[in-house]
């Protein structure tokens, strides 16, 4: 496991995190970040259009077919679900083939979603949890990815999770994720009762001392968990990988809002202006990834779906930046 050792100064183990300074505003190491914004600014933006396959997982497609319609639809790159590995694989197919037909598709995989119990206080299933993460870990390098997401699932009704704890927990995966190849990105749940808000986040990475810690926020769970999207200006750029897009509307409210309430980009009230200006001023470069549950669109066209979803996706930061 990584560790601070006193012969690290805070300020360039911070650096070294990609993570801001809590209290200053100012990203740490934000010359070089500084820098790209300024770049960003003139040219507009290079953020990554990214489909989550969660978007049209009521269409019932194999992976194949999802790379095929993403890449004809004009995305950049997609993120599978691990459980879509699995059931690919258990239907005869093979991950290497999958990964030729990513890349002849001009595809990118941005990252993947998994679910180990890494952060649970139970040492035998967080034990069990590495290797699982291992495994999908090996799935997603094999098919050309180099991220992972890392929820806190299994801990999501506790109440008590001890936050050091926790950072020691994520420093452990991130041991896996580096023997691996693949980084584990640190998700806020807005719905969980364990990190449900950007700062609980933001300090288990911190703390974990590793210098792959990173974040993987998302605009529903941001605003599920009651985290202003202003906090994101906390960050450094390399602090994030991949961020989730979606909006909600006003109504339910958030307290009884869910996932299957997301609806495209600009049908919504997030702000997502200022989530897209922030992005730009920090310096951001990686992928906007498209993370739907609207059982509507299910009913709809698949290509319909995912031609809708980038417009308004690409429609929203042009809106934002303009």
């Amino acid at each position: 496991m990584a560790a601070m050792t006193n012969s690290i100064s805070r300020r360039k183990w911070l650096a070294s995190s990609g993570l801001a300074a809590v209290g200053t505003g100012l990203a740490i190491g934000g010359v070089s970040s500084r820098t790209e914004a300024q770049t960003a600014n003139k040219s507009g933006h290079s953020f990554r259009y990214c489909l989550n396959t969660s978007t049209i997982r009521g269409h019932e497609l194999d992976l194949a077919a999802e790379v095929e319609l993403a890449a004809k639809a004009g995305y950049d790159g997609i993120e599978p679900w691990i459980r879509e590995f699995e059931q690919f694989q258990q239907k005869g197919g093979s991950l290497k083939d999958l990964a030729a037909r990513i890349r002849d598709s001009g595809l990118t995989v941005e990252s993947a979603i998994g679910f180990s119990n890494w952060i649970v206080d139970d040492d035998a299933k967080r034990k069990a949890a590495l290797e699982q993460a291992k495994r999908e870990m090996e799935m997603v390098r094999i098919v050309g990815g180099t991220r992972i997401a890392a929820p806190p699932a299994g801990a999501t009704e506790q109440t008590n999770l001890n936050l050091f704890a926790a950072a020691q927990r994520y420093a452990a995966l991130l041991d896996v994720g580096e023997e691996m190849g693949v980084v584990p990105q640190l998700e806020v749940w807005g719905f969980s009762k364990s990190l449900s808000r950007l700062g609980e986040a933001v300090f288990v990475a911190m703390e974990s001392g590793h210098a792959n810690a990173c974040l993987l926020p998302d605009v529903y769970h941001l605003y599920k968990g009651g985290s202003a999207l202003s906090g994101l200006k906390m960050l450094s750029a390399d602090a994030i990988h991949c961020l989730h897009v979606n909006d909600y509307p006003a109504d339910p409210p958030r307290e009884t809002i869910t996932d299957a309430h997301r609806v495209y980009p600009g049908d919504g009230v997030a702000p997502l202006d200022d989530l897209f200006r922030t992005l730009r001023d920090i310096g951001y470069h990686g992928a906007l990834s498209l993370e739907l549950f609207n059982r509507d669109y299910w009913k709809q066209d698949v290509s319909l779906v995912l031609k809708t979803g980038l417009e308004k996706t690409k429609a929203a930061v042009a809106k934002a930046l303009a």
